[in-house]
């Protein structure tokens, strides 16, 4: 991506893995450089770059939302304490996905007693091995086994050897293709992909969307090099749509909800994923994992949810598996 390029303030948002309000706050503060364009705000990349790099190794408390902070980021420690000390007795959850921005506004409420967490935005990959090392509580997944045909439990039953971990259903999503407005290019399925004609936009490495592509090209004996736009990357499922609105690429992947937010995007359905909460079976007893089941298991949440549009609660809160 040219570093001239104009970005949204909810790209910005998606990079450096905060809410919109925290950008406004930021450019209101005058921390991120910005113009306007009408009365659009706009942010050129080489300023979200600047400001990552003045920000690196600095102390910092970034809240998204009001109780609950990002711990993925390097800025956010001050390279003199050491992570596990700053994260003692914390509870985490990883993920990436805005819903779990409510769970935790709902936690901030709970009636038993407001259970303030700490947010980390890895990919499920990622997220399932800081799990697994115990810098986090609770990962979100959606990892789909080409093998199976299964989400999440051929991989968790790998990148857990010798834990026992508890999978709750958070939500079902819809996967496909994000195209242009009209789909000018006739995309129809995964077999597209190998045209000579598509250009994709893909994930980072280490989240399920990147995942789901790859096992589906395992499975077509397809090398990633050998498509065009491989190695491009976008960190979200909203930066991917907004590629292809601004006609940077011609094919990106992601869930429904996600390309409904954004304009001169059309959404080509391709399977439905589940989207689950990682246990560990040590921790399913703690107080903010008993409040979370409870209010996954409230109908004030999933009928909320279910009003976002683009999600199936028909599951959530029911355990799916046990390892």
């Amino acid at each position: 991506m040219d570093m001239d390029t104009a970005l949204t303030p909810q790209e910005v948002a998606d990079i450096l893995k905060i809410s919109k309000s925290t950008v406004y706050d930021l450019i209101k503060k005058k921390e991120i450089n910005s113009y306007r364009v009408g009365k659009k705000v706009r942010v050129d990349l080489k300023d979200v770059e600047a400001y990552k790099n003045k920000t690196k190794n600095i102390k910092s408390n970034i809240f998204v939302p009001s109780n609950s902070v990002v711990i993925n980021s390097s800025s956010l420690y001050d390279g003199m304490t050491p992570k596990e000390e700053v994260l003692e007795d914390s509870f985490v959850i990883s993920g990436q996905d805005t819903i779990l921005d409510i769970l935790c506004r709902y936690l901030d409420s709970y009636p038993h007693g407001s259970m303030r967490v700490l947010r980390s935005y890895e990919g499920s990959y990622n997220g399932i091995y800081e799990l697994y090392c115990g810098k986090v509580q609770i990962a979100t997944a959606h990892i789909w086994d080409g093998k199976t045909g299964e989400y999440n439990v051929p991989y968790i039953e790998r990148m857990l050897p010798g834990t026992s971990a508890v999978i709750v259903r958070f939500v079902g999503r819809m996967q496909g293709f994000y195209v242009a407005k009209g789909n000018p290019k006739g995309i129809k399925d995964w077999n597209d992909l190998s045209r000579s004609d598509i250009v994709i936009v893909n994930r980072e490495k280490g989240s399920g969307t990147r995942i789901l592509l790859d096992e589906h090209l395992r499975l077509m004996n397809i090398l990633g090099k050998d498509i065009k736009g491989y190695n491009k990357e976008c960190t979200s499922h909203l930066a991917t749509a907004s590629v292809i609105a601004r006609g940077n690429a011609d094919l990106g992947i992601g869930n429904e909800k996600a390309c409904s937010q954004v304009q001169g995007v059309d959404f080509i359905p391709i399977q439905q994923e589940k989207y689950d909460l990682v246990i560990k079976k040590e921790d399913i007893n703690h107080p903010t994992t008993r409040a979370i089941l409870d209010i996954l298991n409230s109908e004030e949440f999933k009928i909320e949810i279910s009003g976002i549009g683009g999600y199936d609660v028909s599951e959530m809160g029911k355990v799916v598996a046990e390892t």
